[in-house]
């Protein structure tokens, strides 16, 4: 008899098929972002969840699941699901890193170069109807070739968006937990590691990289904004609640920096509406990672983490490797 287990959110029906083959397989294909009580009730009876980070498993959920075994995170990011709780009731936890750094570095770059040559904006205006002739400050952005980038959280994707700015002859600065090794700094483009005071008074371009925690919360605050140049923009990729949206709106709007390319909220999907009154923000629904060949490769990362647990087998990208133990 087949281990029952539950894709929580919609995803390629190729990799429902893989691991129909494994499992009985119950597949939200209509993408309802269940609740905590309709995600405990449908997983009654289930071994394994092939998840995203809409679903949030605490303490409180995994009390109501006695037999789930693993739970599979589709995404690099694991601040949805409570490590020490699922670890303490034996679940394997696993999360799809590698397989997203490029294209995820890629979109970095999009959201940078659309923020600093403000990209959104001048598109709106123009859509507007409002471009009748050319005139030489319209739309006047920021540089990129020859300027200092920021890069907060240098782990894999903060280092492939470090070596694509060899092709611009920038400056890099980084800031990060522990420091990299010279031979890591050379293929980052000679990255230098300094203070995050000293990167955000430098840099004219800051991207954030790095992963949510109680302790990265709020990383970028009114504070860290009255550090940074009028003129710089500031990207976030990582995750909402890096930044205080609320002082972030409040720095765009008096022009204390000078723009911001955001992918990620705090309450997504519900962010703050202000953003939308504001014509020097980018703003991005968490595409980071969306190329078709990265999804079905984060899916299928997933769905090989699952399938060794469920087999009595160490997951590839296992979190809490002392459950095994």
């Amino acid at each position: 008899m087949k281990l029952a287990i539950l894709i929580a959110r919609a995803i390629f029906p190729d990799v429902i098929e893989r691991l129909s083959v494994y499992f009985d397989v119950e597949a939200n294909q209509q993408d309802i972002v269940f609740s905590q009580q309709e995600l405990a009730e449908k997983l009654q009876g289930k071994s394994g969840v092939l998840c995203t980070s809409s679903a949030r498993f605490d303490a409180t959920l995994l009390t109501r699941l006695p037999m789930l075994k693993a739970v599979a995170n589709m995404a690099v990011g694991y601040d949805n699901v409570d490590l020490a709780a699922c670890t303490a009731q034996g679940i394997l936890v696993s999360n799809t890193p590698d397989v997203l750094n490029e294209t995820t570095a890629d979109f970095g770059w999009t959201l940078l170069m659309a923020t600093a040559r403000r990209v959104t904006e001048s598109e709106h205006w123009l859509r507007a109807g409002h471009w009748d002739k050319w005139r030489y400050d319209y739309f006047l952005g920021a540089d990129i070739h020859g300027s200092t980038l920021g890069i907060i959280g240098m782990g894999r994707i903060g280092q492939a968006i470090a070596r694509r700015s060899m092709g611009f002859d920038m400056q890099v600065l980084y800031h990060n937990r522990t420091s990299l090794t010279p031979e890591q700094e050379v293929r980052a483009n000679n990255a230098r590691y300094v203070s995050k005071e000293a990167l955000l008074s430098e840099a004219d371009h800051v991207m954030l990289v790095l992963p949510y925690s109680a302790t990265t919360h709020h990383t970028i605050d009114k504070a860290e904004l009255a550090l940074m140049k009028p003129t710089a923009t500031l990207v976030n990729l990582a995750r909402g609640g890096i930044v205080n949206d609320l002082a972030l709106i409040d720095a765009l709007r008096s022009k204390a920096i000078a723009a911001a390319g955001l992918d990620v909220f705090e309450n997504e999907p519900k962010f703050h509406p202000d953003f939308l009154t504001l014509n020097n923000v980018v703003l991005t629904p968490h595409i980071a990672s969306a190329s078709e060949s990265t999804r079905f490769a984060m899916a299928n990362r997933a769905a090989d983490n699952l399938i060794a647990a469920l087999q009595n087998q160490r997951p590839p990208n296992l979190l809490n490797p002392e459950v095994v133990a």
